[in-house]
């Protein structure tokens, strides 16, 4: 129990260190383009290259997918709902009992604001993400 919450706290330092620092709602999120999101939420743990080497994946005892064979793994076709579920936390991805990946779509909406016109920009949000994963495939 101790190791998960150190983990844990490692990612979640990691996380605040990469992000980018930029005054509250002076530039909301759905601004950033697809790889702009990856670089800014993904690329800690999935690497810049999405091959699932970042910094932090050394840390987290599970295996970091690759993203970039995603079409491949799934008979070459890309899995683009099942992967925007994944993001936005519908469907989970629980290794051994627990949720490594952060509730993607959960924090978007916070950092939008977390009204009605959140849920829209979290959807544009994700679908960009989504396209630019798509776009780093093998």
């Amino acid at each position: 129990m101790r190791n998960k919450l150190i983990l844990l706290c490692v990612v979640s330092i990691a996380g605040l260190v990469m992000t980018p620092s930029r005054p509250a709602r002076a530039q909301v999120i759905d601004e950033y383009s697809g790889v702009e999101t990856f670089m800014r939420f993904c690329a800690s743990c999935h690497g810049e290259s999405g091959t699932g080497d970042g910094p932090v994946a050394s840390a987290i005892p599970i295996t970091v997918p690759d993203l970039t064979r995603l079409q491949q793994r799934d008979g070459d076709r890309f899995p683009a709902e099942l992967l925007r579920k994944i993001i936005d936390g519908r469907e989970p991805v629980i290794v051994h009992g627990t949720r490594y990946m952060p509730v993607w779509g959960y924090e978007f909406w916070v950092e939008e604001g977390a009204d009605d016109a959140a849920r829209a920009r979290v959807d544009s949000i994700v679908s960009n993400l989504v396209d630019y994963i798509r776009s780093i495939q093998r």
